[in-house]
């Protein structure tokens, strides 16, 4: 079965993965997840930057000189922990405490002696806290403004609830993202906040398209007795999996090839701060728009008092047919809530054109019929 022909069984609900009715299997994954980061981030923290705990940086050339020959250059130069890594092929990145002008010509002196560079080619940094704390306040005032508009948005556009289950998510996707870097020890930099701040806007988009055919798919479930709103859902979950999945597949090749390539083979370490954040965040919010978001959504539906009568009617309607398994029953992958199929939307039909699934307006009779 290719992706498309799978793509457009999905859609009609000839195949149908239960993924609102296994809600609390999602929920257990992504809780052991969440205590995992959470923990991480209260027992071992963030690795910060030079740029957000201030100090100093030495970068030279590597000529003959290893990043172990100048890790014991500097144990014997400066007190406290230095930070050595190697920047491409060529050169190493020292990062220090903030140090004074004087000892900063001692050690300059030191790894000039001692890796055989000169010392105007060794070029230094004085980085103040300052600095980091102004990009901190600055990340921090535009990630409210952001949530405030996209609140705002979710609730006129689609409904409390469904601004709920989307701030849910994306809170879960910005734990799990900051939490890979204390678990990983993955330095914390301008960068990083920057590719935080992107994966906001892709895991809402992933989430807002998701929420936009459960929004088609139970317009008017509340008047008819055919599908509860957890199946008008999970529907629509199946219907828009496969575009998910390809968006997010067509995301991620780049960012795996910054991450891997650039940060890993080639040494490009400036590119794996930001590289990081996108890839951790792309993928959780893949996850979070299928696995966390519409499952919250459709449980907190299903506690307005309509839609349990909804469930009633679909139930007692379901025992009095007590319809038998045939050749053309729609199959279901992951047991649950029972298999719908798009022809049983209350306010869509589907037509199959050939390679293509067109939505039509169901006929006055098939209305009447519920």
């Amino acid at each position: 079965m290719g992706v498309r022909d799978l793509g457009h069984r999905l859609y009609s609900g000839e195949v149908s993965y239960d993924f609102v009715g296994r809600r609390r299997v999602w929920y257990v994954i992504s809780g052991v997840i969440l205590v995992l980061v959470i923990a991480s981030l209260l027992l071992r923290g963030l690795n910060f930057g030079i740029e957000f705990t201030g100090g100093s940086d030495f970068q030279f050339p590597a000529n003959e000189c290893t990043v172990e020959d100048a890790r014991q250059i500097m144990d014997g130069a400066v007190e406290g922990q230095s930070i050595v890594t190697q920047v491409g092929d060529d050169q190493i990145r020292v990062t220090t405490i903030a140090l004074t002008p004087a000892e900063s010509e001692e050690v300059t002196a030191a790894l000039a002696e001692g890796c055989g560079v000169a010392q105007e080619d060794i070029r230094i940094q004085l980085v103040g806290p300052t600095w980091g704390d102004d990009i901190s306040q600055k990340a921090l005032q535009g990630l409210i403004v952001f949530l405030f508009l996209v609140t705002l948005f979710l609730v006129v556009y689609f409904e409390w609830r469904m601004a709920v289950a989307a701030l849910v998510a994306l809170v879960h996707d910005l734990l799990i993202t900051i939490g890979v870097y204390s678990l990983l020890g993955f330095e914390v930099t301008p960068a990083t906040l920057i590719g935080v701040l992107t994966i906001l806007g892709y895991s809402l988009y992933d989430t807002v398209v998701v929420f936009d055919k459960v929004k088609e798919n139970t317009r008017g479930v509340a008047s008819q007795s055919r599908v509860t709103y957890s199946q008008a859902a999970n529907l629509a979950v199946n219907q828009t999996l496969v575009r998910s999945i390809n968006t997010s597949v067509v995301a991620l090749l780049p960012v795996a090839a910054i991450l891997f390539v650039g940060a890993g083979i080639l040494g490009a370490g400036t590119l794996k701060d930001l590289a990081l954040a996108l890839f951790v965040g792309i993928a959780a919010g893949t996850y979070s728009s299928i696995f966390v978001a519409t499952p919250l959504l459709a449980q907190l539906k299903e506690r307005e008092p309509a839609m349990r009568a909804v469930a009633k009617r679909v139930e007692a309607r379901g025992t009095a047919t007590a319809p038998t398994s045939d050749a053309s029953t729609p199959a279901t992958v992951g047991g649950g809530v029972a298999t719908v199929t798009a022809e049983d939307l209350p306010s869509v039909n589907v037509v199959s054109t050939g390679d293509r699934v067109q939505p039509r307006k169901q006929s006055r009779s098939r209305r009447k019929g519920k």
